[in-house]
């Protein structure tokens, strides 16, 4: 029996194929690109996991990749990018799966916003920003006055935002996302929301059939403005039970009116002075270390709730006790210059550190690096754990220091 999953995230791929073996079916991964999980693919051992090469952009050749499989019973879709296409394909195989239609309105960030604002769940709405593009910013300035968020409704991973402090700004965020549209690199559609001043935290859940268990919080550290994109993390977060309570019904009412009603979700939110506020919801575990934090605080294959979820079935996940392992924190290392990756300094003396730090590589030594801005340029993680969070990204932050990863410039190299 094979459980088929439509591309990955980067980490998490051994755990997911150790989860489908224990089931007693076989993993197999389509993908487009599978230098992605050169990490993972080291780590797992030969024969435990079936690769097909594929376009996963081209639905109809996934169609025939999946309908060649033996015994097909599950698939998975843990990433946003193939999130609608992965639950028209369950449902075009008969397989268990999402509601197709439930899925693109989860995928739509201005939708989602403005559901969520018209059951009382978002105290801003959305604006959409449709061309010409300084008629439709004028309207969201008088709308929402200054800050404001522009975001792609359908981009990931920190790219397609722009935090609009001022006018000058404005006009800059615009002509870089009018540059962007015209190049094809915008997912969606350009919409304007409020800007949420508080810190940003990751909800990490599982539901079933409509219920929802918030299995703990992520602390999310970002860059310094005006770079959007993801610097640190901890997990699970010690909120006082009172504010955590609070969290649980939130996240679950945000989640039941967005229609996620199966599966994990990974919600991000602001934690302003009148309370949490929605970021985006993604339906899907966290990213980055995410899946291996919840593993290590919960001292079990949390990944086995996936393959339950994609057989159908009412994960185990639900009922387990409440996470006593180690808390952790992790830190995304970024080069300072774009240029020609040639590795990294400072790795040797990881060991040395306390919270026995981990090298999860995203890249490798003549990678390019083109993109500073977002998410897209991290070169690698180093991880850390301890008794909490907060002490967790404190040895991660420490380690983390040490490592430099080493970036030669083109004029450098002529």
């Amino acid at each position: 029996m094979t459980i088929a999953a439509l591309e990955e995230l980067t980490f998490g791929l051994g755990r997911l194929a150790e989860a489908a073996r224990g089931a007693g079916h076989r993993l197999c991964l389509l993908t487009r690109n599978r230098t992605v999980y050169r990490h993972e693919l080291a780590g797992i051992p030969s024969g435990a996991l079936d690769i097909v090469d594929v376009d996963t952009g081209d639905e109809a050749a996934c169609a025939t990749a999946l309908a060649a499989l033996p015994d097909l019973r599950g698939l998975i879709n843990s990433t946003d990018t193939w999130s609608v296409p992965g639950a028209d394909l369950a449902a075009r195989l008969g397989l268990p799966g999402p509601d197709p239609a439930a899925v693109r309105v989860l995928r739509d960030k201005y939708r989602v916003r403005n559901l969520l604002h018209a059951h009382g769940l978002s105290r801003g709405r959305a604006l959409s920003l449709t061309p010409p593009l300084d008629s439709s910013a004028a309207e969201a300035l008088r709308d929402m006055g200054l800050p404001l968020v522009l975001k792609d409704s359908a981009g990931t991973s920190s790219r397609g935002v722009w935090l609009v402090r001022d006018e000058r700004r404005l006009g800059a965020a615009l002509a870089e996302a009018e540059r962007q549209a015209l190049e094809g690199s915008l997912k969606g559609e350009l919409f304007a929301e409020p800007f949420l001043s508080g810190p940003v935290y990751s909800a990490e859940t599982l539901s079933w059939a409509g219920s929802t268990r918030l299995l703990g919080v992520l602390s999310r550290q970002l860059s310094p403005e005006p770079l959007v994109r993801e610097e640190a993390a901890a997990f699970p977060v010690a909120f006082p039970a009172p504010e955590l309570a609070l969290l649980q019904d939130w996240v679950a009412r945000v989640l039941r009116t967005a229609g996620h009603d199966s599966g994990f979700a990974h919600v991000e939110f602001v934690l302003t002075a009148e309370g949490p506020e929605l970021v985006e919801i993604n339906r899907r575990i966290g990213g980055a270390l995410v899946g291996e934090a919840l593993c290590r605080a919960f001292g079990t294959n949390v990944y086995d709730a996936v393959i339950d979820t994609a057989l159908g079935r009412r994960p185990a996940l639900l009922d387990a006790p409440s996470p006593t392992g180690p808390a952790t924190g992790f830190v995304l290392i970024y080069p300072h210059r774009r240029g020609t990756l040639t590795g990294w300094t400072g790795l040797g003396t990881l060991t040395a550190f306390p919270g026995a730090p981990e090298w999860y590589p995203t890249a490798v030594p003549g990678d390019r690096v083109e993109h500073l801005m977002d998410q897209r340029g991290c070169t690698g993680i180093v991880r850390a754990e301890a008794a909490t969070a907060e002490l967790a990204l404190h040895r991660a932050l420490s380690a983390a220091g040490s490592v430099r990863p080493q970036v030669t410039a083109d004029d450098e190299q002529e």
